[in-house]
């Protein structure tokens, strides 16, 4: 788990890249409506859990630097027997003191007034500007230069500590047991939902509460929906399923797709795509050490599955040209991977700002995904590949000297 210390070290790295009298304002999430008076399950904003490990609503942290020192403010709901009647126990200021290491810790109630005097004389204001609240602003308006605190903490959330390594991994081992449970399940006449049912069962019993994203089991042509999460058609003997569901633990995703048949062996046009898809994965993923560049895994992925498609008679023409006019697309549409940490699709940066690309390091980790997907009324391709999906996806740390694939238990 991750200690109160380490959450510490990371204010205190990023207090190192403000600017001198500077105020920095981060919010926790809000309480998100689903219909009427009912709300969705709440999940803290993953850049304010990052920097406290705090997963109650209606709370800010707020960093204050100046020329000589660095103070940091933690605000939080107060207690309140009625409140908590409903919606369960807080920990309010006086245990908030014993638990975080924090300079100082007030209620939610006394934000406004306590941040008209933190700011002045501040001349730089941090906060995340996909979050933007005017109502905090009128309280900070004489301040004229304003930055987005999620850059930065993007690029901090790029390498891995050992402890979010160890949470990552438990994540996908749990992942691993919903997977290989649903390959040995008899699935002819059961139901989309019912293989989801079964993934989120074993997520949940082994104490990944939340879902990463929405599980996606896609069978037959519902596999070229990329993001298809209907999951409500039959399975039907000679159908293909793609599964990409991820449980999540304390917060820390997993994203991890598998194509299997429904009666348990493929069909010859499907083993032959099948294995074309999962060589190019494991091509790729060898490749995969510090200073490799994603680019460099994407147009590889490109050239390879291009090449493959040309030898099944699913691309016609020389595969270079094939390449410039994009006609691979068609049929593999998305990047090769993604950042994955606290989100599935970790908010961190693929370039710098002068746009120079960020070759990877050790601590990083990121999904390698290559897919094939092609349309059941495609009558460009032989009949035979029609109606076909297949994606396979790992999740892949980066080591000082390679890789290491931590789903790697995750049969395929």
């Amino acid at each position: 788990m991750i200690t109160e210390l380490e959450y510490k070290q990371r204010r205190e790295k990023l207090s190192k890249k403000l600017a001198k009298n500077s105020i920095t304002i981060l919010f926790s999430a809000t309480p998100k409506q689903r219909s009427n008076d009912t709300e969705f399950p709440f999940r803290q904003n993953s850049n304010f859990y990052y920097l406290t490990g705090f997963k109650e609503d209606n709370s800010a942290l707020v960093i204050l630097k100046s020329k000589k020192s660095v103070k940091t403010v933690l605000f939080v709901q107060k207690k309140d027997p009625i409140i908590e009647l409903w919606n369960g126990k807080r920990i309010g200021v006086k245990d908030a003191k014993k638990r975080f290491l924090i300079d100082n810790i007030f209620s939610m109630d006394k934000f406004k007034k306590k941040l008209e005097i933190f700011s002045q004389e501040k001349n730089v204001i941090y906060y995340d500007f996909s979050r933007k609240n005017r109502l905090f602003l009128k309280g900070v308006n004489h301040i004229i230069t304003h930055k987005n605190i999620a850059d930065k903490i993007g690029f901090m959330r790029l390498i891995k500590s050992d402890a979010e390594i160890d949470l990552i991994q438990k994540a996908i081992d749990i992942t691993a047991l919903a997977h290989n449970r649903v390959l040995k399940l008899d699935k002819i006449g059961k139901n989309e939902y019912e293989i989801q049912a079964e993934l989120e069962y074993i997520f949940k019993k082994n104490g990944a509460y939340n879902d990463a994203y929405t599980s996606i089991v896609a069978s037959g042509n519902s596999a070229n929906t990329l993001h298809y999460i209907e999951n409500n058609r039959s399975l039907q003997a000679g159908d293909l399923i793609l599964i990409d569901a991820g449980s999540e633990y304390e917060y820390y995703a997993s994203d991890i797709t598998r194509t299997i048949p429904v009666s348990k062996t493929f069909l010859p046009p499907q083993e032959a795509l099948y294995n074309l898809v999962l060589s190019v994965e494991k091509k790729i993923i060898n490749m995969i050490k510090p200073n490799v560049k994603r680019t460099t895994l994407q147009k590889r992925a490109i050239k390879l599955l291009t090449q493959g498609m040309i030898e099944l008679g699913i691309l016609k023409g020389e595969y270079k040209k094939l390449i410039k006019q994009e006609k691979y697309k068609k049929y593999y549409p998305h990047g090769i991977g993604h950042w994955m940490g606290l989100d599935v699709h970790d908010e961190s940066p693929y370039r710098y700002k002068n746009s120079k690309e960020i070759a990877l390091q050790k601590g990083m980790i990121l999904t390698i995904e290559p897919a094939i997907y092609i349309d059941e009324n495609d009558m460009d391709v032989p009949k035979e590949y029609r109606g076909i999906g297949i994606r396979i996806e790992d999740d892949i740390l980066v080591t000082a000297d390679g890789y290491k694939n931590l789903s790697i238990n995750i049969e395929k």
